[in-house]
């Protein structure tokens, strides 16, 4: 079964996509569903919001874990992703590898991910199997198995998932050393996915720990979204989450601080199995969390505005009028509970310069600066903004990870209801100064991916 496991490593035209179509960076959160979820706490400590849509009888069920690959012990990189494999072994109840096969033979689809700040797992599945569903999960919250003859198997799994998305992608390559240089020492300058040497010589014992610490109720988010109501689901929770004991004291957070660059960096790959060359570039920015409530949104306004699509700055003036690149996207990362970013990326002419694409990015960005954005332009980029929010309440799972990522990155259910007011309430005044606050006065980070030998 493919699982979304971590979304840093995904090829670059599907990330590109993705971030399209809003799955990935800022407009996952804009989410319009018209009343306000409800929202309550188990004795345990462990949280519980009901997103009801009685559309059909189904339901999403999610439990978040407040721990991701950024809260990973020095020399231990990758373990929350590996262990996220890991939770689908077996408990006394559950055989290894049953899990996700009793949820496909009750007519659902299960799967699960690792973030920088977080860890999810979810299934999908008919009303009336939503006890099933929560029972196994509170199950393997606290009763899992695990030996050597689970880990170590799946640890060579895991090492070919990186060598396929990381070390087979050239363009995975390149995102890893921007970040790299973007963030420094912060664990967001790592890949989700960990180094390979690390995750090489992660053992049981190393999954244990990490289990017993993390993987506690007063650690844990319950969301679920569909036909049911928080009357109905409370006694639910209660019975199968509720008599979970806490294990492990609330985690606190001890992050360093993200130390931005203090010069532009260029980082360029070459690549034997590259054809075509690619160009990118990383600016620093605040994420949603360490923004203000007014300002976060704004930053998803401008990357609309200066390359959200075909009718945007950057599209209009190197696609369509000066046909220096073959395409162009800008998009905002901020669900971060740290900082941010704001990237651009382009794809040249067949047989254009990567200097002519550079100098046009750099010319329309300073334009922006200089001439501010139109009326048309403002209110264009927050009707498609407000529209993907609209168009997210057709998917149940959509509305559960809106709300699941923006409470695991430090929005609250209000933030998250309220975006797409927000979003209409952003002027063209605010574009400029969230433009001037990314693009003056900061140290950016260039990629370039070329064909030739090996970098």
């Amino acid at each position: 079964m493919l699982r979304l496991r971590y979304l840093a490593a995904l090829p670059f035209v599907a990330l590109v996509l993705l971030v399209a179509l809003g799955l990935v960076f800022g407009r996952g959160n804009t989410l319009a569903t018209g009343a306000a979820p409800q929202s309550f706490t188990l004795e345990n400590g462990m949280n519980v919001l009901v997103i009801p849509d009685h559309r059909a009888p189904v339901v999403t069920h999610m439990v978040w874990y407040e721990v991701g690959a950024a809260d990973e012990t020095p020399g231990k990189t990758g373990l929350a992703h590996f262990f996220e494999h890991l939770m689908f072994k077996g408990t006394e109840k559950i055989a290894p590898g049953q899990f996700s096969r009793i949820v496909a033979r009750n007519g659902g689809q299960d799967n699960a991910f690792t973030h920088y700040d977080f860890t999810a797992y979810f299934q999908v599945i008919a009303k009336d199997r939503l006890p099933l569903v929560m029972e196994m999960e509170a199950d393997r919250m606290t009763n899992l198995e695990l030996t050597d003859a689970e880990v170590l198997p799946e640890r060579d799994v895991v090492l070919e998932e990186l060598r396929m998305r990381i070390e087979n992608s050239s363009s995975a390559l390149l995102q890893s050393d921007m970040n790299a240089a973007l963030y420094g020492d912060h664990p967001y300058g790592r890949d989700i996915i960990g180094h390979k040497s690390e995750v090489a010589q992660l053992g049981t014992e190393d999954a244990l720990d990490f289990y017993r610490r993390f993987y506690t109720p007063n650690n844990a988010t319950l969301i679920v979204a569909g036909d049911v109501t928080a009357d109905e689901l409370k006694p639910l929770a209660e019975k199968y989450y509720g008599s979970i004991a806490e294990r492990a004291p609330a985690f606190v957070r001890e992050r360093p601080a993200v130390a931005w660059p203090d010069e532009n960096k260029r980082v360029v790959r070459r690549d034997p199995r590259v054809t075509e060359a690619t160009w990118m570039r990383y600016y620093p920015a605040p994420g949603y969390a360490t923004a203000s409530a007014e300002e976060a949104p704004v930053f998803d306004v401008l990357a609309e505005i200066l390359g959200g699509g075909t009718t945007s700055r950057l599209y209009r003036a190197l696609v369509v009028e000066q046909g220096v690149a073959a395409g162009v996207q800008s998009w905002y990362e901020g669900s971060r509970l740290d900082e941010g970013k704001v990237g651009i990326y382009a794809l040249p002419r067949a047989g254009g310069a990567l200097d002519a694409l550079e100098k046009a990015v750099d010319e329309e960005v300073a334009r922006l600066l200089e001439t501010g954005v139109t009326d048309e332009e403002l209110e264009r980029a927050k009707t498609v903004i407000v529209a993907s929010a609209v168009y997210a309440r057709d998917s149940q799972r959509s509305m559960a990870y809106a709300y699941g990522e923006g409470l695991m990155t430090g929005l609250g259910v209000d933030d998250i209801h309220e975006w797409p007011e927000r979003v209409a309430g952003v002027t063209k005044d605010d574009v400029l100064a969230a433009a001037r606050k990314i693009f003056e006065g900061t140290h950016f980070v260039t990629g370039e991916l070329l064909p030739g030998g090996d970098s």
